[in-house]
């Protein structure tokens, strides 16, 4: 039955761009996935948000570029991975074809997978950049949260990942004819909107863990140990909703399992981390290196070793002496040149 308040599956899921000569030649027609959109642009925000905030702490900013490359390649990895492994008939079962492995724009991603594909990569960042892998994890949190939050859109545009049967006036409107629908209940049954519920949990999450941010300023990955708690949290109540097909293990679907180790996880890092590091962090790179933009002043630090360069241009006493002893004032408004002694 539809309610006043009922949440309708939108139309389309995808754009689709005409082709387009350039140069005599038909480029196209393209076919453009509002789930992947979505997935974009949780990433684009992320990584504008965590460089922001990386910068703040003394990082380079741009290395968060280096960051994005590796666990974006490996978090899509991984999430695929995840995925099949999860739903493993359909893929290698009767009547499936293995090759849709491969195809990522039916849908078909892991947020686990993606986080463990990608805190590989960040590791592998954190050794390029020399920012530690924890410090990063700490000013990821907030961007994270929000791509989660818009990347969740993605399963509204493709209509999938809903949750139970509801009579709940916000409940979601899901086709009959979708594959997903579950079979033996009336065309009009509404659902729980999963997605929406994840995003509103995220962004609650967001607004939370600033506020303990501003107040007591975990560091040395205490903040990310929060999120593993917060998200694990939302995310084992909105997957007990899911009616989609799952592997179980002890008859606890794998993502149930999955956000329940994350809170342990999250436990006892912040439990370590807490008694292992009381002080504060004073920069977010390993020991021995630094924020490249700073090596000039230290490399140049020597006085032994390096003239500086002295700007003499607004020194009034400077010119007035040098006219005193009859030099010509505008040598005194050269400055003298960086030159190493060795």
């Amino acid at each position: 039955m539809i309610l006043p308040l009922s949440i309708p599956s939108p139309d389309v899921s995808f754009w689709e761009i005409p082709a387009l000569p350039i140069f005599g030649w038909q480029i196209g027609p393209f076919v453009v996935h509002f789930y992947a959109l979505c997935i974009i642009l949780g990433i684009l925000l992320a990584g504008i948000w965590t460089a922001r905030r990386i910068g703040a702490r003394g990082g380079e900013r741009g290395a968060v570029f280096d960051f994005i490359v590796w666990s974006l390649v490996l978090g899509i990895i991984g999430a695929r991975l995840y995925h099949v492994v999860t739903h493993w008939g359909d893929y290698f079962g009767p009547g499936s074809n293995p090759l849709d492995v491969f195809a990522f724009w039916k849908g078909g991603i892991a947020i686990f997978g993606a986080l463990l594909g990608g805190a590989i990569g960040v590791l592998i960042a954190s050794r390029i950049t020399g920012i530690r892998f924890l410090s990063f994890a700490d000013a990821l949190v907030p961007g994270l949260l929000l791509a989660q939050a818009v990347g969740r859109f993605g399963n509204w545009f493709n209509h999938e990942l809903f949750g139970g049967p509801t009579t709940l006036p916000w409940g979601l409107e899901i086709e009959s004819s979708n594959p997903a629908f579950p079979i033996g209940l009336p065309e009009g049954t509404l659902f729980h909107p999963t997605f929406l519920y994840e995003s509103l949990w995220n962004i609650l999450g967001i607004v939370v863990l600033l506020a303990v941010e501003r107040k007591w300023r975990p560091r040395w990955g205490q903040f990310f140990a929060l999120y593993l708690i917060w998200y694990g949290i939302g995310r084992s109540f909105t997957e007990s909703l899911r009616v989609d097909p799952s592997l179980l293990f002890l008859g606890i679907r794998t993502n149930v399992l999955a956000a329940l180790i994350a809170i342990v996880v999250g436990i006892v890092l912040f439990i370590v981390q807490r008694r292992r590091h009381t002080g504060i962090e004073l920069s977010p790179y390993l020991p021995g290196r630094s924020n490249p933009l700073d090596s000039v002043l230290s490399d140049t630090a020597d006085p032994e070793e390096f003239y500086h360069v002295i700007d003499r241009g607004g020194d009034a006493s400077a010119r007035s002496d040098a006219t005193e002893d009859g030099d010509d004032p505008a040598a005194a408004k050269e400055p003298v040149a960086v030159e190493s002694r060795s």
